[in-house]
């Protein structure tokens, strides 16, 4: 590859490029490290163009249709991605003029070497685009979800839940933070709400997040409104000994230590389970790490409660994860529904009679989710499935399945009509019957 660092703006398009087509082999999306760009503004930027991409990539596909006659080249280098990149900016980012975009769209291909030798396709796809910005920025929604995603959706939550789901795609997503204890003062500095129980969301913030107010003091953590309610539906009581499998990224750990249980956090990374080491002493808080097979973990029945938050398809979690729509197939889900129900006997089997058992997934798939009650019920009879009350929500019904589980869509509005929706999950509690 052969770098103009001295051209302006070229480098971060690069490193924005690089990363997509990585995402787009199917590596899940993390942010651009400093390493790669130093200075905090590009790496915000070229950020922005990746998952600004990502949302869009069915609406960019629309694009080449139009634009692109033979489709994009292939064994092209960086091509594909250095065009998403160019497209995205053309018609969804206003950081500079239209010009400057195609400029850099160009020489973004010829500084890799596959790319280079269609960098006159670059320019006039490009400048297609740009007489066509009307037309294209008036595409349709309905493109933004993949097609057989989209069927599967309509018939488990409908086809206007559905239309939603696409809303919500482009739209970046706040920041939700969960407190160690009630502050109104750190709220206000935060300049965030309370959402349910000890969430805030940050709807807008300048700063990173590690220097947001409270961060270095350990007053709160990084973590969806969704993702609190499995811990908080376990109702840990101080002293319990409670198993919380697959912990990382932590959230939910740390949410049952602040409650007094002696917690043990289990996940089978050791890279994943540093960062949770890491983030519980900041917070002050205290649990036993272990890095090991869920399946392979056999202390015997020995906890009062197990949350289990099991590998998924993660479909619920495409407000802050859009490659998932890209990385996700029929034949993955069904494999994840298999480990569900190995991971769900194995942790029974961890309880003490009388224990609680919640189980959760980031996921819209009813096959890893309300499927799941049926499966137990027959499978694992010594599981008793307990309702959930709409008062352990502070009153919020609406996610209540007629099971007595909770089911927590994108697109529901939350208490108080805050806006900017939740992670979709499923939670469905259980009590192992006394012997």
């Amino acid at each position: 590859m052969n770098e103009k660092h001295d051209l302006p703006g070229l480098k971060l398009r690069l490193e924005a490029a690089f990363h997509l087509k990585s995402v787009l082999e199917g590596k899940p999306f993390a942010p651009i490290a400093p390493d790669r760009l130093a200075e905090s503004r590009d790496r915000a930027l070229a950020n922005r163009m990746v998952t600004t991409a990502l949302r869009r990539n069915g609406q960019i596909d629309a694009v080449f249709k139009e634009v692109l006659a033979k489709g994009v080249p292939q064994r092209a280098g960086i091509l594909e991605a250095v065009l998403r990149i160019a497209v995205t900016q053309l018609l969804w980012l206003d950081d500079i003029p239209a010009h400057s975009a195609i400029h850099l769209g160009v020489e973004s291909a010829r500084a890799d070497k596959r790319a280079g030798r269609f960098d006159k396709l670059v320019n006039g796809v490009l400048r297609s685009v740009q007489r066509q910005t009307d037309q294209f920025k008036a595409l349709s929604n309905d493109t933004l979800i993949p097609a057989w995603l989209a069927s599967q959706w309509s018939k488990s939550h409908g086809a206007d839940t559905v239309a939603r789901f696409a809303e919500i795609l482009v739209q970046s997503p706040p920041l939700d933070l969960t407190l160690k204890a009630a502050d109104p003062d750190l709220i206000a500095a935060l300049g965030g709400q309370l959402v349910l129980g000890p969430s805030v969301r940050v709807a807008e913030r300048d700063a990173a997040v590690a220097d947001l107010p409270g961060f270095a003091e350990g007053k709160w953590w990084v973590q969806d409104v969704s993702a609190t309610l499995p811990a908080r539906l376990l109702n840990a009581a101080a002293g319990e000994k409670i198993l919380d499998l697959c912990a990382a990224p932590g959230g939910k750990t740390a949410q049952l230590a602040s409650a007094g249980a002696e917690v043990t956090a289990l996940d089978i990374s050791a890279d994943r389970m540093e960062r949770v080491r890491a983030n519980l002493s900041r917070l002050h808080l205290d649990a036993e790490i272990v890095v090991a097979d869920a399946l392979k973990y056999t202390p015997g029945p020995v906890f009062d409660a197990v949350l289990l938050d099991a590998p998924c398809s993660a479909t619920g979690t495409f407000r802050r994860h859009p490659e998932v729509l890209l990385h996700r197939n029929a034949e993955g889900i069904a494999e994840r529904v298999t480990l569900q129900r190995k991971m769900l006997a194995h942790a029974a089997s961890l309880l003490k009679p009388g224990g609680r058992l919640v189980y959760c997934v980031c996921s819209l798939e009813t096959a890893e989710g309300e499927d799941q009650i049926g499966w137990v019920q027959k499978a694992l009879p010594d599981l008793e499935l307990v309702p959930v009350d709409a008062d352990e929500l502070d009153g919020w019904g609406t996610p209540l399945t007629p099971e007595g589980a909770v089911r927590l869509t994108p697109a529901m509005t939350l208490p108080g009509n805050i806006a900017g929706g939740l992670d979709g999950f499923f939670i469905a509690r259980f009590v192992k019957k006394p012997a």
